[in-house]
């Protein structure tokens, strides 16, 4: 039986959030750092219940025969092999909580429960229980005339096992997750904490007087959010009230996944499914809290001590940008590429202010799917309108969970005059692509800026993404055919220098792949370079063990999924996958097609999967710049040899750390010490 060059989707996710869990385990990773991992990975965890694990369980419901297109696994096998990777996986979650938790404490920061504490501790706490918890919480007794309660998604609930006198039993069920207390209870002995869960479920039997206590645990609900916005929209309907109604009707989907804190009765674990109607499989008993998110709080009071978190590191300034001098002229001289968060984003907030104030500049056009909860770039989109230019925001209200911020944003923008329009029937809007109309000396000039990464001033600082910004009249001839497709509410169909899905991009991606196929053939020298967040598309994997087996050389930097599986012989012999996760998350986008005689270069939004190439409008911009593709060249060069953070696929699919030969390099710190000399140049 040949070797497998496929990896199920699924799987390949979880293996990327056990890399994230190394990083939560890696001794090198200050003590602070390894905390926020760890709830990194939990946090990615819960998304993915509610999201993959929710829409492998609608499949389920209809039917059950679909099957994974690379791997044929049913939508059953996948689920079971889920809950049985994560089982493993949060075992480890557990333990090393455990572990960075009981280091925290030679710092003077202690996380206890009832088994840790003294008499005086214990004390204050029953006071403060008294006084600040069992006032404001609502318990609730299941019963014929009280329904079991509706559990709200991700929320912390008290459960409790009750028996009366004639010895029937009842659950009772208090909410842990109120905004009348705090989640975290600081005890008068300097740096105590305990979790306000805890103390509830301690002095549960205060609530439940006259009853007799016969179990006890904290649970959390993890409820599907697999909507199909698309599926559901009916024409009729203001689009913006049914992304709200969209909402309210997530919030209350059907559970996916039970968590406990504490082992209960084989019986009482089932009449809690039952309750849920919930499948006994998806019940899991986690030793750690069941949200990680105050670890944040505990870290802010350990900020003075430095060596527990990773060196300060500020956004530099552009050495290809003067600061003192207006944007336009410097963009008409030379094409201008940020690397974000090594550079500042201020370039590009300069730009669209610039821009918004500008008496020649006719108009403004931009897509949002992210943006920071208090946006400049918006506020400057405002400006721009109150200024009596023509503004046109795409914002798409399908962005999974920003649906909130965003419906709130285009309120705004509508109210200063914006024109603002809300994506396609049937595809999300996910390209980076602001166009700048500007007329100067009767001529029309085109300043367009293409990128990897959202308009969001707040990822910019975490998150590592690529800003184009040129005045080539040909690419902004085309950014404005794709906005002028946008408000038609239509797909761009033909464009020479982008890549524009849904019907510019693939076809493309697999005639280049194609070309180097036939360089390959032909007895010289090919090259493939592909740096993203997830590879799943199988037409495009397809053509790249096609690619390989005709001898092309194939590297790929894929942050999270990659259904590929490289070095098998005879196949993928000549792919190498690297993964790279350390302390920003990899969120840039670079297609290298050629060598680099002949070499296209591309930054793009779209990752690799069906989704972005057949289901977005995505947009990848060329590189035609000498000195930019050279920078974009040594950027990728320098992350196939990163030795610290990045982590090799092997031919069977498992990821291993890659071992340090010569000089130790991470590629991230790299970078920052790159934009640091270069700052200290200017």
């Amino acid at each position: 039986m040949s070797q497998q060059v496929y990896m199920n989707r699924e799987l390949s996710w979880l293996k990327f959030n056990e890399r994230v869990l190394e990083e939560a385990e890696n001794k090198k990773v200050p003590l602070c750092e390894r905390l926020t991992f760890a709830s990194i990975y939990q946090s990615n965890l819960d998304e993915f219940f509610r999201v993959r694990v929710g829409s492998l369980i609608d499949q389920m419901l209809l039917g059950g025969k679909m099957r994974d297109n690379k791997t044929k696994m049913t939508a059953k096998e996948q689920i079971q092999a889920v809950l049985h990777q994560v089982t493993k996986l949060n075992r480890r979650k557990d333990a090393v909580y455990e572990t960075i938790m009981g280091q925290l404490e030679e710092q003077g920061v202690r996380m206890v429960d009832f088994r840790k504490i003294s008499k005086k501790e214990s004390e204050y706490l029953e006071r403060y229980f008294l006084r600040e918890i069992a006032p404001v919480i609502s318990p609730t007794i299941v019963g014929k005339r009280q329904p079991f309660p509706f559990l709200k998604n991700n929320e912390i609930y008290a459960v409790v096992v009750l028996q009366t006198k004639s010895g029937k039993e009842k659950l009772g069920i208090i909410p842990c997750s109120n905004t009348g207390f705090k989640r975290l209870v600081e005890l008068p002995t300097a740096g105590t904490y305990m979790l306000v869960e805890e103390l509830i479920l301690h002095y549960i039997p205060k609530v439940f007087e006259r009853y007799n206590i016969k179990a006890k645990s904290l649970i959390r609900v993890t409820r599907n959010a697999d909507i199909d916005a698309d599926a559901l929209y009916d024409e009729d309907l203001d689009y913006r009230d049914f992304m709200t109604e969209l909402i309210k009707r997530r919030k209350k989907l059907a559970p996916v996944r039970l968590e406990l804190t504490r082992e209960m009765d084989g019986e009482i674990v089932d009449i809690l499914c039952d309750y849920l109607e919930l499948d006994s499989d998806h019940v899991f008993q986690v030793q750690s809290p069941l949200d990680l998110s105050f670890v944040f709080e505990i870290q802010d009071t350990l900020r003075k001590v430095p060596e527990l978190f990773y060196e300060k590191r500020i956004p530099q300034r552009s050495a290809q940008f003067k600061e003192d001098e207006s944007i336009f002229p410097q963009l008409k001289e030379k094409d201008k590429l940020l690397s974000y968060p090594y550079e500042s984003m201020k370039p590009f907030l300069n730009f669209l202010r610039e821009a918004a104030n500008d008496k020649d500049v006719i108009s403004i056009k931009m897509t949002l799917y992210r943006v920071a909860k208090h946006s400049k770039i918006v506020e400057y989109l405002i400006d721009a309108a109150e200024n009596g230019k023509e503004v046109l925001v795409l914002v798409e209200l399908k962005a999974r969970f920003d649906e909130e911020n965003n419906i709130e944003w285009s309120r705004r923008l509508e109210d200063a005059g914006c024109r603002v329009i809300y994506g396609l029937d049937g595809y999300k809007v996910h390209s980076k692509l602001c166009l700048v109309t500007r007329k100067s000396e009767g001529q029309v000039e085109y300043y367009t800026q293409i990128g990897t990464g959202n308009y969001n001033e707040k990822t910019a600082r975490l998150y590592t993404d690529l800003s184009l910004m040129t005045a080539n009249v040909e690419i902004g001839v085309e950014a404005a055919k794709v906005f002028q497709a946008l408000s038609m509410e239509e797909t761009v169909d033909n464009v020479e220098h982008l890549l524009v899905a849904p019907r510019c991009l693939q076809n493309r991606i697999l005639s280049m792949i194609d070309e180097e196929i036939s360089y390959a053939k032909e007895g010289k020298e090919a090259y493939i370079g592909l740096k993203m967040n997830s590879l799943t598309d199988k037409k495009i994997i397809d053509k790249l063990i096609e690619a390989s087996q005709a001898g092309v050389k194939i590297d790929m930097v894929i942050r999270g999924i990659c259904c590929l599986i490289p070095g098998v012989k005879g196949k993928t012999e000549n792919i190498q996958v690297r993964s790279i996760v350390g302390r920003f998350l990899e969120h840039s986008r670079i297609y290298i097609f050629g060598t680099q005689e002949r070499e296209k270069i591309y930054i793009a939004s779209a990752d690799f999967m069906t989704r972005n190439t057949l289901r977005r409008v995505e947009v990848a911009a060329p590189i035609y710049d000498k000195d930019l593709k050279m920078q974009l060249e040594e950027m990728f060069i320098t992350m196939l040899s990163d030795n610290q953070k990045a982590r090799q696929e092997d031919s069977h699919g498992n990821y291993e750390i890659v071992a340090v030969q010569e000089t130790p390099l991470n590629s991230q710190e790299f970078f920052y010490d790159q934009a640091y000399m270069n700052a200290q140049k200017m």
